[in-house]
């Protein structure tokens, strides 16, 4: 019961910022969810509803590593990732999207992982 209240008091909050925060062709939105086990983000253009790039801890540049890291260290690896993709496509200027999630954490290191990386936001 606890986890699903939880849930959707963060699905509200995801709502709220979601109207004030869009994605465009010259600033796509970089959004976060982070489950129990890992972390995924995707660089997202809103006015054609497309996803541009992804990553998430998931994928085997980061789970070979992953291993000898904690979770932190793993979000961060994944902003990294993700920057070095956006970068490849054309992509340096990002709206971030905490996606309803707190701004510590496992969300900040992924944020200043991609900003590391060379994203702008």
């Amino acid at each position: 019961m606890k986890t699903r209240e939880t849930r959707a008091r963060r699905e509200r909050r995801q709502r709220r910022m979601r109207v004030k925060i869009k994605g465009t062709s010259e600033r796509p939105r970089l959004n976060v969810f982070r489950s129990t086990r890992h972390i995924f983000a995707q660089i997202i253009d809103d006015a054609k509803g497309h996803t541009l790039v992804s990553a998430s801890t998931l994928e085997g540049e980061v789970r070979a590593q992953a291993a000898e890291w904690n979770k932190k260290e793993e979000a961060q690896a994944v902003g990294k990732l993700l920057a070095q993709r956006a970068l490849a496509i054309g992509v340096k200027r990002v709206v971030f999207d905490r996606g309803g999630f707190r701004y510590h954490g496992r969300v900040q290191s992924l944020a200043e992982g991609a900003r590391a990386g060379g994203l702008e936001f």
